[in-house]
């Protein structure tokens, strides 16, 4: 069960959970704030926990306001473009040949038929990210599926606009934001086991986090590192 409680200028989300403690995080890029509260814990207590917690949540939101955000791609030369967590410029080569985008040391090379609009060179573009994506992820399937103990049958990678990833429990597959292929490599690998960890508990209680505490000790690390990396034009969160 989801409500609201606001304190001063700050809305807080609370959310109803089976879990013993709260828990409280803020959310990029705009400082969303959340509660996971235990489901017997009165909204007075609550309320006396928010206050006291106050200086914190917002020293976490100037941080996050002064986060580095990409500006809206135009896909023009010299343009940046992060991939794997590093600045590259895009290099545009205007050639009657098939579209393709390649690396190229410190350079994205992004080859188009002349007068080709935009919307095309964003698409050739993002099918790139979502190929090197695709080719990122398998091998820490490969390598994560044994020290967790599930298996995964079927890997989506797809733009997410309120997500990062999603785990189906059922259908034992996981869907994959591909802005992550804009991200370093480390906070990758976090979101895999963290969706694969939902395969062993849906909810995000004591026991899930003991659970990525086991597998993955410095997870917490590679979080807030996924949470400092430069934001996408668009809101993006987990």
């Amino acid at each position: 069960m989801q409500s609201r409680i606001q304190i001063g200028d700050i809305a807080m989300d609370v959310v109803r959970k089976d879990i013993k403690n709260v828990h409280l995080s803020v959310h990029p890029p705009a400082g969303r704030v959340r509660i996971a509260a235990p489901e017997r814990m009165s909204v007075d207590t609550l309320r006396i926990f928010a206050i006291s917690k106050l200086p914190w949540i917002r020293q976490q939101q100037q941080k996050l306001h002064k986060q580095e955000r990409e500006t809206p791609r135009e896909y023009l030369d010299r343009e940046s473009h992060y991939v794997w967590g590093k600045r590259h410029l895009l290099k545009v080569v205007e050639r009657d040949a098939p579209p393709k985008t390649e690396l190229r040391h410190a350079a994205v090379l992004l080859q188009i038929r002349p007068a080709s609009r935009y919307e095309k060179k964003q698409a050739i573009l993002e099918g790139w990210y979502r190929e090197q994506l695709k080719e990122a992820v398998l091998p820490l399937i490969t390598k994560w599926e044994p020290l967790i103990g599930v298996k995964i049958t079927g890997v989506f990678v797809q733009r997410m606009k309120t997500k990062w990833g999603s785990a189906n429990p059922r259908s034992k597959t996981i869907r994959l934001n591909t802005e992550l292929a804009k991200k370093p490599t480390e906070c990758l690998e976090y979101i895999v086991v963290h969706e694969m960890v939902h395969f062993l508990e849906r909810r995000h209680n004591d026991r899930f986090i003991a659970l990525m505490d086991r597998y993955l000790s410095g997870w917490r690390f590679h979080r807030d590192e996924l949470n400092r990396a430069p934001l996408g034009h668009e809101t993006w969160s987990y």
